[in-house]
């Protein structure tokens, strides 16, 4: 019986802050991948070897984590003032799904450089030497996102001494603000606080009753006293990821969370919803050893922050999350802001599993409703490879 060759379609390998992924031109995608639809999920498992029963990615460009089974498709944007497209696609490790219903702030550093490098952006706009301004409509959840990209002798500079913790090597830095964050999400109506409430009683089956604050901004997001749920905010990935029973705790809340935010119509529907909600536990600052052996002391953070992603406490922080982080600490009075000692401010420094994160938030109240009109923070990003990935020819 014959068996189709295997297919080559143009792609770059990027790291974008603490992640990494697959981007793709949406013109270089075979014909029946380029519109939504099984086929364009079909391709993107084939291409990062999910589903995979043994958890490794063995047979594809994926890492086998949440921060590296990750796809992003770009085209030149018909929107005005925008340059550039991006759609964000979350590939499961072990089911055959892909999550489209969030952005990933991490990979949304590396959008800037990729477009610059493949002729998305207006060379007129990109400066010989300097810093080149992009505008991203971030086209999962309809936002804008504006990117800072170093150029040195009309190219993107990828090298530099930025460092980021979770992160091995430094880098030069890429600066993002995005617009407006808070998310749009169905049936919130657009508000940042779904339910109104900067804190809610979070019921739990099986948990308990716990206080949360359920915040739809950069992503949509549950937070979590740490004490609530057992935990003091220093915790490493071991210390969850290894314990199925607090893994499906977590979930519960996730999924609960979820229901109470609108974001589904029953639990049920949360493991179809895998990327977000997300869930995080804050905590106030103490001193801890981070996953590099590097010494945080509660000195150098506002609060501690641990956050899942895709069922496991993610290595350091996903960038959409630390979102959520600037703007809930931002407003008075939400469990962010408490943990780092109530009050108006600006910006916070977080401690997370792999060391420290500093994010900005400008806040404000408009006829008694929270807004954010920009939250801002530091990634960095490169091209680890570039030229075309394969599959076989039947896989999509």
């Amino acid at each position: 019986m014959p068996h189709p060759p295997q297919i080559r379609i143009p792609a770059t390998y990027m790291r974008g802050g603490t992640s990494k992924g697959v981007f793709f031109r949406l013109d270089d995608l075979p014909e029946r991948a380029r519109s939504p639809g099984p086929a364009r999920d079909a391709l993107l498992l084939r291409v990062i070897g999910s589903p995979d029963p043994y958890g490794k990615h063995i047979d594809g460009m994926g890492g086998a984590t949440s921060s590296t089974s990750k796809t992003v498709i770009l085209a030149r944007s018909s929107r005005p003032d925008h340059d550039v497209d991006y759609l964000f696609g979350q590939v499961s490790i072990d089911k055959p799904f892909v999550d489209w219903s969030g952005n990933c702030g991490n990979l949304s550093a590396a959008v800037g450089p990729y477009a610059i490098a493949q002729g998305l952006v207006d060379p007129a706009r990109v400066p010989r030497d300097g810093v080149a301004t992009v505008r991203i409509w971030q086209a999962n959840i309809a936002k804008t996102i504006v990117a800072h990209v170093p150029v040195a002798d009309g190219a993107v500079q990828e090298t530099g001494d930025f460092e980021l913790d979770g992160v091995t090597f430094p880098a030069a830095e890429v600066v993002l603000e995005f617009i407006d964050p808070a998310a749009e999400e169905e049936g919130s109506g657009g508000a940042m606080f779904p339910t109104g409430n900067l804190v809610d009683d979070l019921e739990v089956p099986g948990v308990g009753t716990m206080k949360a604050t359920l915040i739809n901004a950069g992503i949509p997001t549950i937070f979590v006293n740490a004490v609530a749920i057992g935990y003091n905010g220093t915790e490493l990935q071991d210390a969850i990821n290894g314990d199925a029973r607090a893994l499906a705790r977590f979930e519960a809340i996730r999924a609960h969370g979820a229901l109470k935010m609108r974001l589904i119509d029953s639990v049920e529907q949360a493991v179809q919803r895998q990327h977000t909600p997300k869930v995080a536990f804050v905590a106030s600052p103490a001193d801890y050893v981070a996953s590099s052996g590097k010494p945080v002391a509660a000195g150098d953070v506002d609060l501690l922050v641990r956050a899942l992603s895709m069922g496991k406490l993610h290595h350091a922080m996903m960038g959409t999350a630390a979102v959520a982080i600037g703007t809930a600490a931002a407003i008075p009075g939400t469990l962010v802001n408490l943990a780092a000692g109530g009050g108006e401010r600006t910006s916070v420094r977080f401690g997370h599993p792999s060391g420290t994160l500093r994010v900005g938030a400008e806040a404000r109240r408009v006829n008694g409703e929270w807004s954010v009109t920009k939250a801002t923070m530091s990634r960095s990003a490169r091209v680890l490879m570039e030229g075309s990935v394969r599959v076989p020819g039947d896989a999509f």
